[in-house]
């Protein structure tokens, strides 16, 4: 046992007691940092993840908008495209019907007006003797283009 009465100094247990509670308390404390480093750095992977989660999301979000906008915008085009043709092709129909009927009209007055010459061509033949004795037979046929033997009679009829 030691000796109590002299007290030249502190005990030396105590002071070593009292160091390894102050390196525990550290150690403890450190343990303590560190579980709390730990799971801040747990606590940043989980919001990285999780910002990263509602980026992509929202990247997702935006492309299908995207996608849909330009599915939108392709279709308006194609209508645009087809109404075009479509337009174009009923200016084509009418002209062409306009040019159909025109000719028909040009062939309807190239044929009127041959049964006129034809026609009056056969009315002066039928006039008496006395007032067919100032024309000649040459002259007839130079201006009405009639054959002297029987005159040729031609009508073309075209259905449009």
């Amino acid at each position: 046992m030691g000796n109590k009465c002299c007290k030249s100094g502190p005990d030396e247990d105590a002071l070593e007691e009292e160091r390894l509670k102050r390196l525990r308390e550290k150690r403890r404390r450190a343990r303590i940092k560190a579980r709390i480093k730990a799971r801040i750095k747990a606590a940043r992977k989980i919001q990285a993840w999780w910002r990263g989660t509602l980026v992509r999301r929202t990247l997702l979000a935006a492309a299908l908008w995207a996608w849909v906008i330009q599915n939108w915008w392709r279709a308006v085009l194609c209508r645009r495209v087809l109404q075009r043709r479509q337009d174009l092709l009923k200016i084509y129909v009418i002209q062409e019907k306009a040019a159909v009927r025109l000719q028909s009209w040009v062939r309807m007055w190239q044929c009127h007006r041959r049964y006129c010459h034809i026609w009056h061509a056969l009315c002066i033949l039928q006039v008496p003797k006395s007032c067919f004795a100032l024309q000649t037979d040459d002259h007839l046929q130079d201006q009405y283009d009639v054959p002297p033997g029987q005159p040729e009679f031609h009508i073309e009829i075209l259905s449009v």
